[in-house]
């Protein structure tokens, strides 16, 4: 997802998105570890997901104090 569409988000669902990519970036990381993972971009794209939605969730809530 872009900033730009995460901004448009809540509080509650970024920590939602939050967590699912997290997620997803362990079990990711877990097959590429195994020797499973075919696509390893996915990785750095997972890896840089996790860090926008905590950019933006960290603005959101500096934001409302």
């Amino acid at each position: 997802m872009k900033a730009s569409e995460l901004r448009a988000l809540a509080v509650d669902e970024l920590v939602q998105k939050s967590r699912e990519l997290q997620g997803e970036y362990f079990n990711v990381k877990v097959k590429h570890t195994t020797g499973q993972l075919e696509n390893t971009a996915k990785l750095k794209q997972l890896r840089r997901e996790v860090a926008r939605v905590a950019t933006v969730l960290q603005q959101k809530r500096e934001a409302t104090g």
